[in-house]
Parts: C-alpha cells; structure tokens; sequence
C-alpha cells in the first residue's frame, strides 16, 4: 500500500471515533515550534567564552560540532529539511556576529549584530525568538539582575534593556512577534541568610527592563523560573513563584521549561491552569532525566501530555513552543531533528484524540469507558497519519531521514577538525 492509501484506511478508522484526520493535520501545519540554535554547537556562541557557566552544562565531545555561524546556519538548514512544517529559529544574545575588529560587550549589543540572523530567516521565511545571555560571562560569575553589586547590576539590565531593541528589531524585519524570554542563573549553593533581598533587586531589575518602550504587538517578553542548576542547589532567586507572580502583574509571559521543576512535578498539569489566567503562555519543552539535564526530547508520555493540553484547550494560538536542550554525546543534527519531530508528532497525536468525547465520559462519570477508550486509542493507526503528514509537508517518512544526516556527518561534519 502506498502511504496515501495506508493514510486513508486511518483516516476511516478515526472517523468512526468522530475524528476528523484532514481537519487535525491542517491545524498542525498552522503550528511552528521554535527551534534552539544552541543544540548546534553545545551552547558556545561566537564569542569565544571557552566553557558554560551558571549552573549548566552540555555534556559529550561527538565530532562535527559548528564552529562558525556559516557551519550553524548550514547545520540548521539540514536539520529543518528533515522537519515537516514552517518553524522558527531561536537564539541566544551570545550568537551575535561580529564583524573583524568591532566585538562589544554584552550590555552594547545592537540589532546590526544580528543582521545577518536576520537575512538568514527572511530568506528562509523562517522567524526569530530571543534569549538575554546571562551566563558563561566573567560578570556572570556571581549573582547578574539580583546582584548586591550595583556596577555588576547594572550591566545586566543594559544587556535586557539591549535584547529589548534587538527583539523588536526582529520582529519589524521579519514581520512575526519575537518571544524575548528572561532566564538567569542567579542562585546559592547553601541556605542563603536573605532570599528577599536578592529577589527584591530581581523585581527591580525587571522593572528597569520592563520600562523600555517597546511594541508588545511585536515582543513578547517571557520570564522563565529554575529549581536549581549545579552549584546553585539551596536558593534559586528567579523561583516559579517569583516569575509567575511577576509575570501576572506585568502583564508579561511566564515561560515553563519541563526540566525546571521537581521530578514530581509536570508541566502538562499546569498548563490548563496557567492558561485560565494568562492569554499567552511559553514553553521550553525538554526530556530532564532526574534534573534539568536537558535530554532529547522523545515521543514519550509527558511530551504526549503537554500537547493533549495544548490541543484540548484550544490553545495552539496561545501557547509557545520552543525546545531547549544540548546533547553533545550524539551527532546533533540528529538531536534536533529527533525532538523537532517528536514535538510536532506529539501535537498531531493530541489532534487525532477524540478531545470532545472523552471530556464527556469524564463530565459523565463514565470512567470505566473513559479508561477503556484511553487505552484503545494508543494502537490507533497514527503512525500511518504521520507518514502521510510528513508526505504532505515533503519530507522523508519513518527513520528514512537519518540517511540524509549519516552522509551530512560523513561529507561536512566529519571534516571539522
């Protein structure tokens, strides 16, 4: 059978579950996923820093990691030739291009150091998301927006001020909003004697950033909250709590990542609550593995559930989906086009449910049906609904990919010395 004949003996299958299989896959196309130029290189950026810092780190040493932002680019356009659909790109502050002889420090950045990321998605029809660089910096050594330091303080909020004008940029250039999203590594390593006072100076920071003009049409600005990062176990001073809070009275997007909060904890729970009070909502989706070790993500139960979420609440337009995470232990093209797929599968999934039905059993007390259905509805023939999605969108089907990156690392990847 061909891949369309095997897609239409699906799509009657979930007909007589009242799902209409042409009517989830063209509300999947409508969706992008944002897309994390760090996975690429391991997080070095392009100013020479050396090595991570704050709290994180990317672990292996696989060849043909990306050297130069042409070797990025490259690699990025291989990975997004392997993924169905139109996506977004989203970078770090530390990826800003330089011409020879004019490097700024961080709190100088203008969007001219980003022109050429800019020319990149235009010509790609791709669009751009931001991230402030508040680590693997001499000044990021200690605390950054929650500093006692007042010199050191405020070097980081003209860096967030900086990445205001640079997202507002992208977003004029490109014709798309751009999600600027706040992470810091700010923390202690032991039972701090003051968390208001650091948490105090992070308010105010925020506030200073905040009180750029910028068109919030265009720019998102989101704030993402940690559990902990290495060396920061005792405090983090941008807890979920602090961020959510902000967030609400700012009227600012609060930013989940699913490996930044307690193992019992998951995101999929929280993201109908969040929507309920928030028009917009952030995602980082990651696979942590006992902690925020940022893992690829995988076709697995919880990335299954944050899109049942997305998709059962009618939130596809309203939430932001970018991935995070940078295995340098496997060929990492590879790595971004696994997770990229695997969002995106895991949305079509959520699309093929039959959400309306089951919410009934539920509303019924039927549970014992809901339970049995649930189940049932794992053997469903999606696979044959994914080949037929990927044929749609013009990429390879199944595990046919890998050949196209397996002769990429042979032919580019393998000659980087």
């Amino acid at each position: 059978m061909t891949t369309k004949q095997r897609y239409e003996s699906a799509k009657e299958i979930y007909k007589k579950i009242g799902v209409d299989t042409d009517e989830a896959i063209s509300k999947i196309r409508k969706t992008s996923i944002s897309m994390h130029c760090w996975q690429g290189d391991d997080v070095g950026g392009f100013e020479g820093a050396g090595q991570l810092s704050g709290g994180i780190q990317a672990t292996g040493n696989y060849p043909g990691k990306a050297r130069t932002p042409e070797e990025l680019m490259a690699d990025i356009d291989k990975a997004l030739s392997l993924v169905p659909g139109k996506h977004r790109i989203n970078l770090h502050a530390s990826y800003a291009i330089f011409e020879p002889g004019e490097k700024v420090d961080r709190d100088k950045l203008e969007p001219k150091h980003f022109a050429r990321w800019v020319e990149f998605a235009k010509e790609r029809g791709l669009g751009l998301d931001f991230n402030p660089t508040y680590f693997a910096h001499p000044k990021a050594e200690g605390l950054t927006l929650s500093s006692e330091k007042e010199e050191i303080r405020k070097f980081w909020i003209d860096h967030g001020k900086a990445c205001v004008r640079i997202a507002e940029y992208f977003a004029t250039e490109l014709g798309t909003h751009c999600l600027l999203n706040i992470w810091i590594p700010d923390g202690f390593k032991d039972i701090p004697a003051d968390r208001l006072g650091p948490r105090a100076r992070l308010k105010d920071s925020l506030d200073q950033i905040t009180s750029v003009e910028y068109d919030k049409s265009k720019v998102y600005i989101a704030v993402e909250s940690k559990v902990f990062g290495i060396g920061l176990e005792a405090c983090t001073v941008g807890s979920h709590e602090f961020y959510m809070n902000y967030a609400a009275k700012n009227d600012l997007l609060c930013l989940l990542d699913n490996g930044h909060y307690h193992p019992t904890e998951v995101v999929s729970d929280k993201i109908p609550s969040m929507l309920l009070f928030s028009d917009k909502l952030a995602l980082h989706v990651t696979r942590p593995i006992r902690w925020d070790s940022d893992h690829v993500v995988l076709f697995d139960d919880e990335t299954k559930e944050i899109a049942k979420e997305i998709v059962r609440c009618n939130a596809l337009d309203r939430v932001l989906i970018g991935l995070d995470f940078f295995d340098a232990s496997i060929n990492r093209i590879s790595a971004w086009v696994v997770g990229m797929r695997n969002m995106i599968k895991a949305l079509l999934y959520a699309a093929l449910q039959p959400a309306e039905k089951l919410a009934g059993l539920q509303n019924e007390r039927s549970f014992t049906e809901l339970m049995m259905l649930m189940e049932e509805l794992k053997s469903y023939p999606f696979g044959d609904v994914w080949d037929y999605y990927c044929e749609l969108n013009e990429v390879p089907e199944r595990e046919e990919w890998f050949t196209t990156v397996s002769d990429y690392e042979k032919d580019v990847l393998s000659n980087r010395k």
